[in-house]
Parts: structure tokens; sequence; C-alpha cells
């Protein structure tokens, strides 16, 4: 009862923790755990999906090239100022400079650079805002740039319901560019970034809160004006997402995205930037294209880890995302209606079901469901960009699964000692080996059974106790009953119980054996050829000799384990056929005979005499007894003629 209880609630407590841990979703298990499994999805994705070639855009790159040919980095402002002239003049639709010019070179120099991007006209800059992690209030900024508000969303809703506010991202301070440079560039946006725990650069923040409004990020800006579209139509919906003219973005509470990178670094076109200022790049490869511009060299850039790689320089990543903008095609996170429903039904269907399956159906079906809920998740993610929770449905599965299999090996263990513990002495280890393996033949509860009984008796015991030492009759005894039992083992007998000096062996329990009566005979014939050889071994060296009478009879009795519970039981037979086969046995005396059966035995075993299977056996009959208590008299048969077996 207890583990019929313990089978059903182990799966409603863990079904209950895994729906908890789904709706508060620990920060610690999504970001190490569970983003492990997303970043698995998505190289799967890249390993059976090909993807579809970049379209427009083109990261010209500060690289070790560059740097052997131009000079060491950081480039002087005219250098600068040069590169952006030639893209500029190639016709792209927007330059993304992912470069800081926040400290002063030189009047000269700095203003040679604010012409070059005056001129461009579509220049997006990045800028760096400070985000404290301590988690205190910002007081508001004292001086906001006048020139930074021109580049901040000028239309913010705010959604029915939503607090956006209380977890949008602050910054506390910002480093914009030169203010001669700011002034011109066509917007600015923000290179903030935070990774997830385990470093990895999954999610990217399309909007960020300072003083008293908020500010897109650098792609984002990129992505607007290559589409041509005007600040006043991009609307920050807080908490919700970014409306880019009619597309909308989807954003969570914190205004972040997650990332649909292509692939591992290198996966965007990338050209040399010293290949552009010295007009090796023919102007079409840049013309009407999205050009970021971005350091790559060793040592020189902003390396990210991202689910492909821990090598990426920054401008690759904002060229992802700057795709993910233009396609609307960012990984959406499933708001775990899906998650939690599979955590419901199937913690409901595998709690009622793998209680009542063997072990390898249970493994079957717990495995299936879980292989098929991984299906289902790669497929949202590689079919859809849809981001399921993979974690927790699948713990939950498993965690039934192995917690029920537990259960069951325990009690399983337990009732195997206790099999074992029960029958080691009364059964030969064959028998106890099969009880273990299938325990439901071990009926200990009590039931009616057909089985052949065998009682085993000393004759004249009596006088031999009282003429010799205790020592001597007990060590003769033992050597007696030690070859006995060995032959009722051989035989497959269970050894009830020594009563004195007489042996009770039946046949038929606890496991149930058709040849029962034959097995019992067979065991007394060996019985009696043993005792004959012991009786010559005990003359040669002057002991006594003992001699013994072998009853047998078969009939239904009740057998189970008997006696008073918690101090003393038994496994054992009761019942009219057990005190017939212990009154056969006192009749061997009075007929000298070593063996009787009753007529009910020979009735199991007369067809198998006949075949001859017994070697040289014949049946005589002899008497009839009964049973007190009852009118109805047995015939008795004795044994004779027989040979070794």
């Amino acid at each position: 009862m207890k583990k019929r209880l313990l089978m059903y609630l182990v799966p409603l407590l863990s079904t209950l923790l895994f729906v908890v841990l789904q709706l508060k979703d620990p920060l610690i298990i999504r970001e190490h755990l569970e983003s492990k499994t997303y970043d698995l999805r998505l190289r799967l994705r890249n390993l059976i999906k090909e993807q579809p070639p970049v379209k427009d855009i083109v990261i010209v790159a500060i690289d070790d090239k560059s740097l052997n040919e131009i000079g060491r980095w950081p480039w002087g402002r005219d250098v600068m100022a040069d590169l952006t002239n030639k893209i500029s003049d190639a016709g792209p639709k927007v330059i993304g400079i992912d470069v800081m010019f926040t400290e002063r070179e030189s009047l000269e120099r700095d203003n040679k650079l604010a012409e070059a991007i005056k001129k461009a006209g579509n220049v997006v800059l990045a800028t760096a805002f400070d985000v404290p992690h301590t988690g205190k209030a910002l007081a508001p900024p004292e001086d906001v740039p006048d020139f930074l508000w021109d580049s901040a969303f000028m239309e913010v809703r705010s959604q029915k319901g939503i607090k956006w506010k209380d977890f949008a991202v602050k910054a506390e301070k910002v480093m914009p560019a030169l203010t001669e440079i700011s002034t011109v560039v066509a917007a600015l946006g923000h290179v903030y970034t935070l990774p997830d725990m385990d470093g990895s650069q999954r999610w990217d923040i399309l909007s960020i809160f300072y003083g008293e409004d908020c500010y897109p990020q650098f792609a984002l800006q990129i992505a607007r004006i290559a589409l041509g579209i005007p600040m006043k139509d991009m609307v920050l919906y807080g908490g919700s997402g970014i409306g880019l003219g009619n597309a909308f973005i989807p954003t969570d509470l914190y205004g972040r995205a997650v990332i649909n990178y292509r692939g591992k670094e290198g996966s965007f076109p990338y050209i040399s930037a010293s290949d552009v200022i010295k007009d090796r790049v023919p102007s079409d490869v840049l013309k009407d294209k999205l050009i970021l511009v971005g350091a790559s060299a060793l040592a020189t850039y902003d390396q990210k880890v991202t689910p492909f790689s821990a090598n990426m320089p920054g401008v690759e990543k904002n060229a992802n995302v700057v795709e993910n903008i233009l396609l609307n095609n960012f990984i959406r996170k499933s708001p775990g209606v899906i998650e939690l429903a599979v955590i419901i039904l199937t913690g409901i269907l595998l709690g009622l079901t793998l209680p009542r399956l063997k072990a390898v159906s249970s493994a079957s079906l717990a495995v299936s469901f879980i292989f098929f809920y991984i299906l289902i998740c790669c497929y949202l993610l590689i079919y859809h960009n849809l981001w399921a929770n993979l974690l927790y449905p699948v713990a939950n599965m498993f965690g039934i699964f192995v917690a029920l299999t537990v259960i069951r090996f325990v009690h399983e263990e337990k009732k195997a000692r206790e099999i074992r513990q029960m029958f080691s002495s009364y059964v030969s280890p064959k028998i106890v080996k099969e009880l273990i393996d299938n325990p439901d033949k071990a009926r200990l509860g009590g039931e009616r059974r057909v089985v052949t009984i065998l009682f085993s008796d000393i004759i004249g015991f009596t006088s031999l106790s009282e003429r010799r030492q205790p020592e001597d009759v007990v060590s003769l005894l033992n050597e007696y009953f030690k070859e006995m039992a060995d032959i009722i083992f051989k035989w497959d007998g269970t050894l009830d119980k020594f009563i004195g000096d007489e042996i009770m062996a039946l046949w038929s329990a606890p496991i149930e054996q058709p040849n029962h009566a034959e097995l019992a005979l067979r065991c007394a014939l060996d019985m009696s050829d043993r005792l004959t050889k012991l009786q010559e071994e005990w003359r040669k060296r002057g002991s006594d000799v003992l001699d013994v009478g072998i009853g047998i009879n078969t009939g239904e009795v009740l057998i189970g384990n008997i006696g008073a519970p918690g101090k003393k039981m038994d496994y054992t037979v009761i019942g009219d056929h057990v005190n017939l086969a212990a009154r056969v046995e006192k009749l061997t005396r009075q007929y000298s005979t070593r063996i009787l059966i009753t007529e009910n035995t020979v009735e199991y075993i007369e067809p198998i005499i006949k075949k001859g299977l017994f070697g040289h056996l014949e049946l005589r009959e002899l008497a009839s007894a009964k049973v007190k208590g009852k009118e109805k008299e047995v015939k008795i048969f004795g044994i004779i003629n027989y040979s070794h077996i």
C-alpha cells in the first residue's frame, strides 16, 4: 500500500515542483542550463537547415591586414575621415560606425571627421551608456546634451497593466562622441550589452532608459535609416515591443530580444578597411548596402561570446541584430503556456501509467515522451524561431521515470531480500532465484494448493538418545540432516521444518511444480539410497546406525505464512493431507518398509512408472489408513524392487 501511494505521490510532487519552476523561471537555471539546450538547438538548426544568403549587409573591418598597411590602432581621425568619405562616395544606404570618438585628438582632425560624417548624411554612431548593476535607484542626470535628445524615441506608449519603467534597463550616465561629431551624425545608438550569467550574448537590449527619455539600440537606428523610416514613426511600446513603420518588433519587459545569429563569426561578408581606403574595392560592392564599420583585428575589438562562438567581433553581433530587425526574425521566447501544459499533462499521464507497467515498457514510454517533446522543441526553433523551454518538461518526465524506477527497484530489492530471508533455508538456491526473478510466484498471504508432502522420521531415536551422550547424538543428527537436506534441495523441494528427529518437506510450494509427486518420490528414493551408504560408513567407524521411515501423500492444503505476526512466522502447510502424510510415515514400522505412499500420490506417478521412467520400480498395495475425523480410508502402497537413481 505504501509503495502504491508513493508511486502516485512522487509524480504529483515532481509535477508541482516543475510547474512552480516554470512559473518562476529562476535566472540561474535559465541562463546556466536551459540556455545551453537552446545553444544546441541553434547549432542543430544550422546543420539541417541552410541559412539564406546575406542581403545588403557588409562589414568593413579594421582587421590585421588594415593595421599592417595603415598603422597601429587607434587610427587618427583623419584616417577615419578618409575611410568614411570613401564608403560614402560608393553610395551606401547607411553607415554604422561602431567606434567611439569620446576623446579629442586635435581640433583640425576632429573637424575633418565631423565634416566627412556630415557630408555622408547617413552615419549612425555608436554611443556608450553606463548601466550600474547595484540595483539602486538612479538620480536623474543633471545635464543631458541637447544633441542626444534628437536620437531618443519621439513617442513612447505605455501598455495597460505593464509598469515597464520598473523593468527597463536604466543608465546613469552617457559617454557620447565629441559634440562636433555627435551633432552632425544622422543618429546615435546605444551599444550597451548585458551577457547571460554564463557569459554568452543571447539577447540584445533594443532600448535603454536615460534621464526622462528612451534611446534605441545602434543596430535599430541603422535599420531604421536603411528602411527610410523617420524617427517619429519609430514607437516604443513599453514592455512589449517597438513599432518600426508598419512592422512590430516584440521584446520582453526589459526591452530585450533574442538574437537570431546566422552562425559563428564570418557569417557576414567582410571587407578590409585598408582595401576601401586604398580604392581596391569596386564601388558597386558598397552601393545601396548597409555598411557596418568596426574593429576585428586581434586585441582591438569588443569580443562577444555567442551560442556559436567565443570569438565574435561586436560589429558582427550588431550585423546580426540589423538583419533580425530588417527580416523581423528575432527568436521569440515562449511565454510558458506550452511548457506548463506539457508539464501537467505528461506528469499526469506518466504518473498514472508508469506504476502499472513493467520496467522495459515503462522506460520505452518515458523515453518516447521525452524524445517526442525534444523533437517538438527543435522543430519550433528551427522552423518557427520559437524558443520553448526544454529543460523543465524534460526534467519532470525524466525525474518521474527515474524516481519511480528507484522506488520500484528499492521495493523489489526489499521484496527479494524478504524472499531470500524467508526461503533460503527452506528451498534450493535455484528456487530462491526463481522467486526473486518472479516475486509474484511467492504467494505469502495464504492460499489453497495441491502439493506433495514428505515426512521422514528416524526409527528408534528415543532409545538411541537415552543410551548415547547428547553431543554424540547431536553430531550424528547434524550429519544425517545435512545429507538429507542437500537431497531435498537437489530435487527442488521445500524443507519445511525439522521436528526433533523428523524432517518435513513439500513440493509445489512456494513455486508451483506440475511434477511435484514425481519429484517427491525421486527425492525419497535418493534419500533412501544415500542413507544406505551412510549406514555402511557408520558401521565402518563403529558408530550407531540410523534407519528411517518415509511417508508421502498428495492433496490440497492451506499454505502460507502462519504464526504470530511480528513474533514468529513460518512458511508451512496445514490440513488433513499433511496429517495423512505424517500418519503414513509412522506405518513404515508396521510394514517393515522404508518408503510408503498414498493412493493420492500414486494417481500422479503411476503413468510415469508404467512408462519405465523410474527404472525398475514396483508398487504394492499394503493397507488402508484414515486420518482422525475422516471416515474414508486411503490406500497405502509400498515401494519394492527399486534400483539406484
